[in-house]
């Protein structure tokens, strides 16, 4: 399986996790952490709602659980993928663990800092950056979150 074909398959996980998030009344965001031989060792999903933790972002939840599969808060070779580009906050944690691929589906063109309103993921001026690939099934990813607000406006 070539990368973009993994990108694929591993983002329809994410959107399953989505889609729970989305049942659990949260917004539909999900979120998968591979190591460099592309083994899944975290998955995510929003649960701040279901935690009252603001922290508990799809990216977040995923990161902690594969920092706890390998017994390190030192992600370098991992990839993050999910579904929405990642806030300032989970961007930053992506730096922090030292994510080395960051892959997701839909631009938030509000809040995301891969990118579209933002680039921290890329910028030049901190000491580490990832790889980035955007917009892996849009139109996908972007369909649970227009409908999801789409109910509550």
């Amino acid at each position: 399986m070539n990368p973009a074909e993994a990108d694929v398959a591993l983002m329809h996980r994410a959107l399953a996790l989505a889609a729970e998030a989305g049942a659990a009344g949260e917004v539909p965001v999900g979120a998968v952490v591979t190591d460099a031989s592309g083994a899944v060792i975290g998955e995510g999903r929003n649960r701040r709602e279901q935690t009252h933790d603001p922290s508990a972002h799809a990216e977040v939840v995923a990161m902690r659980g594969a920092a706890a599969a390998i017994g390190s808060w030192n992600l370098t070779g991992c990839t993050l993928v999910v579904t929405l580009e990642p806030c300032l906050m989970c961007a930053g944690a992506l730096l922090q663990a030292r994510v080395s691929r960051l892959v997701f589906g839909a631009w938030d063109e509000k809040a995301g800092a891969a990118g579209s309103l933002y680039d921290v993921v890329r910028d030049r001026r901190l000491p580490y950056r990832a790889e980035v690939v955007g917009g892996v099934m849009e139109a996908e990813t972007r369909a649970p979150l227009e409908a999801f607000f789409g109910e509550r406006r």
